[in-house]
């Protein structure tokens, strides 16, 4: 009885040094291994970004995932990269990124923000790491403002494309649709921005106005004409931002936002056509 009293209490303090040593592991970064946060203009439409890594030892430190942790956005699962990097200045793991958590009055400020990752620093075990990103991260600061002053002015219109587009000239010519969803107040359309790959200009030639949406009206139609920006046949073909519109609005006498408007893809691939065409270039 005795002897079994006493290999219980062995036991039981094993359990607690295991547990104790459990409890204190750190997640402090390695030596010499420290994060930040970019993202490619390429990115932007696949909602990724870019946690660029730098080690400055010449040891091999592995990633086998990581994740971004920030009030800012919804979190995701980790992504997993399965790295290794040596001695480096910078080396980009491209990761997704959730929604952000915008209100519907006003941008909120960017939250501090930690990156997540399972690392093994030589031969060494793999562990938990926690990486401070320098606060206030200018990269998730921008995405938080574009996000969320877009989906203020979403509360009150969306703006879309017409399905017509017919060409006249050296110019494809079609309709903005900018349909009101909520509130009552006028809606100011101030300016039209150019993509990567096309530029779209009011065919009034108003700017700054561009048109208002009346506190009265629903819908309103902005007739626009489409111009190549380049052509560069190849650049075309592999452009992800070539049909991202950022429109500039302001509701009432409020800030001015913008919003992102995308053809829908029959519409694209009119714009293509079209650019094929005037630019005398064959598509592969």
């Amino acid at each position: 009885m005795g002897r079994t009293r006493t290999w219980g209490v062995i036991t039981a303090l094993f359990t607690l040094a295991a547990c104790g040593g459990q409890a204190t592991e750190s997640a402090a970064p390695p030596t010499g291994v420290s994060v930040s946060l970019n993202q490619w203009r390429s990115d932007e439409t696949s909602h990724d970004l870019e946690v660029s890594v730098r080690n400055d030892t010449g040891t091999r430190v592995r990633f086998q995932d990581v994740q971004l942790v920030t009030a800012s956005f919804a979190t995701l699962p980790p992504t997993r990269v399965d790295t290794a990097l040596g001695r480096t200045p910078r080396t980009d793991l491209r990761i997704p990124y959730g929604e952000a958590r915008c209100d519907p009055e006003k941008i909120p400020p960017v939250r501090p923000a930690t990156v997540v990752a399972h690392v093994q620093v030589g031969d060494g075990a793999l562990r938990k790491v926690e990486f401070p990103v320098h606060h206030p991260d200018p990269t998730l600061d921008g995405l938080v403002k574009a996000e969320c002053g877009a989906y203020i002015l979403r509360q009150s219109v969306d703006v879309t494309f017409g399905d017509t587009w017919t060409r006249a000239g050296r110019t494809l010519r079609g309709n903005l649709v900018v349909t009101r969803k909520g509130g009552s107040e006028p809606v100011t359309i101030d300016d039209l921005g150019a993509t990567t790959h096309y530029t779209m200009l009011p065919r009034s030639g108003g700017r700054r106005p561009v048109a208002v949406l009346a506190a009265d009206a629903t819908r309103l139609e902005i007739p626009v004409e489409v111009t190549p920006m380049r052509c560069d046949w190849h650049a075309f073909a592999e452009a992800k931002k070539a049909y991202l519109f950022p429109i500039y609005g302001t509701v009432g006498g409020g800030e001015k936002r913008y919003l992102i408007a995308t053809p829908p893809a029959p519409v694209q691939q009119t714009f293509l056509a079209y650019a094929q065409d005037v630019c005398g270039v064959g598509g592969s």
